[in-house]
């Protein structure tokens, strides 16, 4: 959540007391965000399950939408830090690759209402918090990218270069799906048979 600090002003002049009360924030609005959605969420609501007043709450933010891009940040945040790491997890790229989904699948899966909700109120967001939202959820498609392009070089895969960013969003969106379609996915598949059957299809497009 650090980029955030930037973006938006706050009376606290320690870096690490704002870091560490916005994520305090986060956690006390996103259930209720949730629960109610963005509109019918108060910021009363929220700094009484955070346990503050309203005054102290705008000590840290100035609107509720500044909660929201706090919580849109952190859940895009909180996918790069989990997903990124498998970049670095073997030099074999068809198991990074693996790897990574596996990762990223089971992360919707744990965040799975955050992801609807990120889509459903990302539109009452600025211009300008949106394209900063956008701009995460292409970082953390270039992490497929690299790891594609990586088995492109080696050999691995054999797709051509030009295809590597598409690959990296259908792979994306397949995540997605488990989130989105879970009503109809979940009569036929738990988490770990459908992170097999995905990955078993995207791989096999990419060796064949």
């Amino acid at each position: 959540m650090g980029k955030s600090l930037k973006k938006i002003e706050t009376q606290v002049k320690d870096k690490d007391l704002i870091e560490l009360r916005r994520m305090e924030i986060v956690k006390a609005a996103v259930d209720l965000f949730v629960q109610k959605g963005f509109h019918k969420t108060t910021v009363r609501e929220i700094a009484r399950k955070f346990g503050m007043s309203v005054g102290t709450l705008y000590e840290y933010i100035r609107t509720k939408e500044d909660i929201l891009y706090l919580v849109c940040d952190y859940i895009h945040t909180s996918f790069g830090q989990r997903v990124r790491p498998a970049l670095e997890i073997t030099p074999d790229s068809v198991k990074t690759l693996n790897g990574a989904i596996d990762t990223y699948y089971r992360m919707i899966d744990e965040m799975q209402d955050y992801l609807v909700f990120l889509y459903q109120e990302t539109k009452s967001l600025s211009h300008d918090a949106r394209k900063y939202i956008f701009k995460a959820e292409e970082e953390m498609t270039e992490i497929f990218e690299e790891i594609i392009n990586r088995g492109i070089e080696d050999g691995s895969f054999k797709i051509d270069k030009a295809e590597a960013g598409l690959f990296a969003h259908n792979i994306m969106v397949l995540g997605q799906m488990w989130a989105f379609r879970r009503w109809a996915l979940q009569k036929h598949y738990t988490l770990d048979t459908y992170i097999e059957a995905q990955s078993t299809r995207l791989l096999s497009e990419l060796t064949s």
